[in-house]
């Protein structure tokens, strides 16, 4: 199937790429049916998904576990129910990108992440109910303080890695 998009012009998808949104995507209610579209650039974490029916909604995404090592979401009953999810490993979980002009100022919705049952393709977008994450996550800041973190006591010319006592 040939789809027009928003940035990559058309595109031939198959059929069994497509995710079914049964509620849509705020702000994109009427559109249903969206496919992922892997990123040009090698090696970086984002994605694309597109609406297939129309080619205005198109979102970059991150898996969000990539920003926030311990990102968590509890699916509900009515969730589980709603994908059909029977496995934790059959869930993609997706985060909205949004990328302004200046990149370093670029966030993630960590509150409201969509989460794919890659089995049956079907998929929703959450409004988590806790004030943990954030709407507008600062990606670069977070990446920045891991890699502080990681570095914190590493003597770079020796590698060891000393004890602040």
């Amino acid at each position: 199937m040939i789809i027009k998009t928003r940035y990559f012009g058309e595109l031939d998808i198959r059929d069994e790429d497509i995710i079914r949104f049964g509620h849509g995507i705020p702000g994109f209610e009427n559109v249903k049916r969206f496919v992922l579209i892997d990123s040009d650039e090698e090696g970086l974490p984002f994605k694309w998904i597109q609406g297939v029916d129309e080619p205005k909604p198109a979102f970059v995404i991150v898996d969000p576990f990539v920003i926030r090592r311990d990102y968590e979401i509890n699916l509900n009953d009515e969730v589980l129910d709603e994908l059909e999810i029977k496995s934790q490993s059959d869930v993609l979980v997706f985060c909205i990108v949004v990328v302004p002009e200046d990149i370093s100022k670029m966030t993630v919705n960590l509150q409201a992440p969509l989460v794919i049952n890659t089995v049956n393709r079907k998929g929703r977008q959450l409004i988590l109910d806790t004030d943990r994450y954030s709407v507008r996550h600062y990606i670069l800041e977070e990446v920045q303080g891991r890699e502080d973190k990681d570095d914190a006591g590493t003597d770079k010319e020796k590698g060891s890695v000393h004890s602040h006592k």
